[in-house]
């Protein structure tokens, strides 16, 4: 199937990924919430051919576009990711560079939340030098202490720290992307304009990828545009741990917030219980937006697993 095709019409899109059942809530509600910032922009379902047809029945069924892309994995196997196994797939995020029929992808990962318009994205400044793709910082904090994370993820390398004697420029600005990790991204939110020739880039990489690569496309993803990537501020990727408290709850402004990123485990639609301690109000937005999601969808006339919150597909792995 050619990737380089639309199927909408518009140069210009939102999209996300999906290749399990288990985040087929996440990628509606998120669908939901994109629709209520009032966007201009139509939105994609990427699906993969492990995503069953069940689901993708249930995408068709609330009139969102759906586009095969291909299944990706390193040349050689790479990394073993039975620690993080919500990372088996992301490899396919890569997928994003063949969709040349469109002028611009943002690529936004199934396990967020739109609380305000962000269209601005979509005129972002790309070029093929120095601004050729754009993305979030990683947080480096570990706050959760994983064992497992590169030993330089600690808080005074986080490239959000910094930003704490200037918590207004944190709402505005991006970082320096100079040293490491503050070079890396994370890619829960990307804006790409697709090209054969960065696609090419992109897969030559993927056949050699780093088999010590703890965040697969992300690192890829810093290594091969090293230098070459915009930083935004987090608002358009607000990592769900940076309001936890002592974390960067210091820069966290709720009002300036475009976009959660549910980051970690339990995903919201896991978590009935709506989150406790740090994430109790973020997960209380994500359950909002779902339960008014389900009741748009009943009003049409739609009536399935996920509209009638009994959800019986599998949960995620994580």
């Amino acid at each position: 199937m050619d990737q380089g095709r639309r199927v909408v019409d518009s140069e210009k899109v939102w999209a996300s990924l999906i290749t399990k059942t288990s985040y087929l809530q996440g990628l509606l509600t998120l669908h939901h919430s994109l629709a209520s910032s009032g966007t201009a922009y139509p939105f994609v379902a990427l699906y993969t051919d492990s995503l069953p047809q069940e689901a993708r029945a249930i995408i068709a069924a609330r009139g969102i576009p759906l586009q095969r892309v291909d299944y990706l994995k390193p040349g050689g196997g790479g990394r073993d990711y039975k620690a993080d196994p919500r990372f088996e797939d992301t490899w396919c995020k890569l997928s994003v560079f063949s969709l040349t029929g469109y002028e611009r992808v943002v690529l936004l990962d199934a396990d967020m939340l739109v609380r305000r318009n962000m269209d601005e994205l979509m005129e972002l400044r790309l070029d093929e030098e120095r601004r050729v793709i754009a993305a979030g910082h990683v947080c480096s904090c570990n706050p959760l202490r994983k064992p497992h994370y590169p030993a330089d993820w600690v808080p005074e390398n986080c490239p959000f720290t910094s930003r704490h004697a200037d918590p207004e420029a944190a709402q505005t600005e991006g970082e320096d992307l100079s040293t490491r990790p503050l070079g890396l991204l994370n890619s829960g939110l990307l804006v790409v304009a697709p090209s054969a020739a960065r696609y090419a880039e992109v897969l030559a990489r993927l056949e050699t990828a780093n088999a010590g690569w703890v965040f697969p496309d992300q690192e890829l993803l810093a290594d091969v545009f090293r230098g070459r990537w915009v930083p935004l501020p987090y608002v358009y990727n607000a990592l769900k741990t940076l309001r936890w408290r002592g974390v960067h709850d210091g820069i966290w402004r709720d009002g300036e917030v475009r976009n959660v990123h549910y980051i970690l485990s339990p995903k919201p639609w896991a978590d009935a219980d709506g989150g406790k301690g740090n994430e109790e109000e973020t997960y209380r937005w994500w359950w909002a937006a779902d339960r008014e999601r389900r009741a748009r969808e009943e009003a049409r006339g739609i009536f399935d697993a996920l509209s009638a919150s009994q959800m019986r597909l599998d949960r995620p792995s994580l």
